[in-house]
């Protein structure tokens, strides 16, 4: 594996340009500053407000009403019954808000001049370095931020004595307390009653001291600060939990390192994909900046290296904002600025939260998966089910649009609001990594009763459209508008409905698997032969008048046919109910994306990261490349943050999940190897990558042709394998046993590494 360095041009200016570090639950984000290090902190679970209750005792009758105007013809007359109700239909859930600010005064810099900067992330290990000369003078920072120890380590030297203050600073602060040693801040959340405790402890050979104004160094040959953030979320009594976490510190800076290295570069070594640069595109030792900047100066510019150091940097985002033990990355991970983040930085699960765990699967990230889970059956499984209940009269569970800490789960914001769908998709995560590892102790004891649960009330509040078939909603396609005519012949934007095809997709894809999941558990089998059942009278996925995939049941205009939103392209990706073995759906998925992307489409941050896994299922590696390339030059920042604008985490995860769908896939029944590499990228490898089934899979290719793969099973199972090579190619095993390619295929029986006979 490569040395995976993240350059950063000079020192942050704003605060979506700093150096991010976590261990999962908590994060820290260095602005780099020479004389001022800014160090902006965050915890997860440092969250306004609380618990909310949610019961309407008439929302089932809205729904049926809805239901009644839609089958009576007056499907226009649906939003603005919605609007007449007024804003108490729909809840607003407060924001994610960060940990403080912690500066670091350095003292003499008056009139110095500083050179040679550098401040780069050591991806694989998850350590930031910050040096410069001060009038020919070596200073040096280095932070790291352990999931071991629960810490987070910043240690300035120099190559002579130096000084340094230490201030906090935070809304909210009810009480700061600096001494020799320590600094602890006393706080609290804008809005409930949620308090937190940071705590630095200070390790120097300078001499200390302490005012009401902060904490001063001096004489200072090395300073290390050990900063621990507590919440009342999680601990009953701070001062307790703040005691024990610092205690932690006493190991001191070399072995805390040496075990987050150990621990972090584990995990970040399991996989990698290297795409080789020729001489001219070795780019690999400038900034970030400046290799952005390229691409956007010259539209031939080609920079290899930068794809793969995207994808590593995917994954160490996820890695530090996800872990085992923690909630799972919001949408700016667990990163955050100021007491209002933007969109609440909240769990929105219409697609974000989903994407954030995309690439989690195939890169083996399966601490961070962990974390997913337990927060969908810890938080989410109660909140929908009292939903469901208390609002829908209905078994099962319902979650909506976006969630919190707090288990929300009913309508909020607004019509759009209303798509109860948000729950069901997530279920698709639980099962797509029941696929890949083929763990039924994981499907029993972990994945039954989130995905069961989520399909009786799809069960239960599916209803008759008069024909034989089933109908789902009031429902929408998310946050999008279509345009329906009155009897009058006056147009309305509206976006609620029944059944738009998202709707199908995702309710028909949870019925049939957890059908599956019932024959191969037998816990309740005639609940699950009934759930196929209902699946099949689940209206058909249609093509519309301009041969696309049509977004709702009927063939209704876009209000914005550029909308940032493709939701009905899920069947193609993530799901996997439009494949080659559908053509009719796959050419209208197609036409669908070109009508988007020609109306303006994909001009987010995560709506483009989104079209490199559908153009990669579609087999084609121009516009995969294309979109990649887009991604870079029109959503990145200076230091490879995604910009929705602004930051939003989603396109990070969403692009390295694209990266790896480029080169490797196993939706369709057996493996596919360089299924949408495109000419740009001719030679590279990858290994460790996870494909369904239970196998890993590496490979090297040159000139775009493959060269040698592993394909390798615990089970020890048979496998297809799809290669991009003239029938009748030949490859040979390690023992000399010969393969050959017919039908594009290999069938290798039980593990194996082949290379390709010349």
């Amino acid at each position: 594996m490569r040395d995976y360095i993240l350059h950063l041009n000079g020192f942050a200016q704003t605060w979506d340009d700093g150096t991010p570090l976590g261990n999962g639950s908590q994060g820290m984000l260095l602005w780099g500053g020479p004389s001022m290090e800014k160090i902006t902190l965050n915890e997860e679970t440092i969250w306004a407000g609380g618990p909310m209750d949610t019961r309407q005792d008439d929302y089932r009758a809205m729904i049926d009403h809805c239901r009644e105007l839609y089958l009576s013809g007056r499907e226009w007359e649906i939003d603005p019954y919605i609007d007449s109700l007024g804003k108490d239909l729909f809840y607003r859930i407060k924001s994610y808000e960060y940990a403080g600010n912690l500066f670091a005064q350095l003292g003499g810099f008056d009139g110095c001049t500083v050179t040679r900067y550098r401040r780069s992330l050591d991806l694989i290990n998850g350590v930031a370095t910050i040096s410069f000369l001060k009038n020919g003078v070596r200073y040096t920072r280095e932070a790291f931020s352990s999931h071991v120890s629960g810490l987070q380590c910043v240690r300035f030297t120099a190559d002579e004595l130096f000084d340094l203050g230490l201030e906090y600073a935070r809304e909210c602060t009810d009480r700061l307390e600096y001494k020799e040693g320590w600094v602890v801040a006393h706080c609290h959340t804008a809005k409930g009653d949620n308090r937190f405790r940071v705590c630095v402890k200070v390790e120097t050979d300078g001499k200390q001291a302490a005012s009401e104004e902060g904490l001063q160094i001096t004489g200072a040959s090395s300073v290390v600060l050990y900063i621990g953030i507590y919440t009342n979320f999680r601990h009953d009594c701070l001062e307790s939990a703040s005691a024990a976490g610092m205690m932690k510190a006493a190991k001191g800076w070399d072995a805390l390192l040496a075990e987050h290295i150990a621990d972090f570069s584990a995990i970040m070594q399991r996989s990698d994909i290297d795409f080789t640069p020729s001489a001219k595109e070795d780019l690999s030792g400038g900034s970030v900046a400046n290799r952005l900047q390229a691409l956007k100066d010259n539209e031939t510019a080609a920079d290899p290296q930068l794809i793969s150091l995207y994808y590593q940097f995917g994954k160490y985002l996820l890695v530090s904002s996800s872990r085992e033990d923690s909630l799972p990355a919001n949408l700016q991970g667990v990163w955050c600025e100021g007491m209002s983040s933007p969109w609440n930085a909240d769990y929105h699960t219409n697609i974000n939260l989903q994407m954030n765990y995309w690439h989690a699967e195939e890169a083996g990230l399966t601490e961070s998966v962990k974390s997913l889970f337990d927060y969908m059956n810890d938080y989410l499984l109660p909140g929908g089910k009292r939903v469901a209940s208390e609002n829908y009269h209905a078994r099962g569970m319902v979650v909506h649009h976006l969630s919190d800490i707090y288990g929300f789960a009913a309508a909020a914001d607004g019509p759009w609001g209303m798509w109860p769908l948000g729950g069901a998709w997530l279920a698709f995560h639980m099962w797509e990594h029941y696929l890949y590892t083929e763990d039924t102790a994981f499907l029993k004891n972990v994945a039954y009763e989130y995905i069961r649960e989520n399909a009786l009330f799809f069960m239960d509040m599916l209803f008759e459209d008069g024909h034989g078939g089933l109908l789902s909603g009031p429902s929408t396609s998310p946050e999008n508008r279509f345009s329906v005519t009155d009897t009058q012949g006056e147009k309305h934007a509206a976006y609620i409905t029944m059944s738009p095809t998202m709707d199908t997709e995702i309710i028909g894809g949870l019925l049939r698997f957890y059908g599956e999941t019932e024959e191969i558990l037998g816990i309740h089998p005639e609940d699950g032969a009934l759930a196929v059942k209902m699946a099949e009278k689940l209206p058909p996925l249609s093509v519309g008048k301009h041969g696309q995939l049509m977004e709702w049941h009927k063939d209704y205009e876009e209000v914005e046919p550029g909308h940032r939103h493709i939701s009905h392209a899920f069947g193609l990706y993530p799901s996997a109910q439009i494949t080659r073995a559908t053509p009719e759906l796959y050419k209208a998925i197609r036409v669908t994306m070109d009508r988007r992307l020609a109306s303006g489409g994909g001009h987010t941050g995560w709506s483009r990261a989104w079209l490199i896994s559908l153009f990669s299922r579609l087999r084609d590696g121009e516009n995969t490349y294309k979109n990649i390339r887009a991604l870079f030059t029109k959503s990145t920042l200076p230091n490879l943050f995604d910009t929705h604008p602004p930051f939003q985490i989603d396109g990070n995860f969403g692009g390295a999940a694209g990266i790896g769908e480029m080169v490797l896939q196993s939706h369709e029944g057996f493996i596919s190897l360089l299924p949408a590499l495109p000419e740009e990228l001719p030679c590279g490898s990858f290994t460790g990558l996870r494909a369904r089934g239970g196998f890993t899979v590496d490979a090297v290719w040159e000139n775009g042709t493959v060269l040698s793969f592993t394909a390798a099973s615990a089970k020890n199972k048979a496998v297809d394998v799809e290669i991009p090579v003239p029938d009748g190619t030949e490859y040979a095993d390690t023992d000399g046993r010969i393969y050959v390619v017919s039908g594009g295929k290999i069938t290798l029986c039980g593990n194996a590494s082949l290379t390709r006979v010349q």
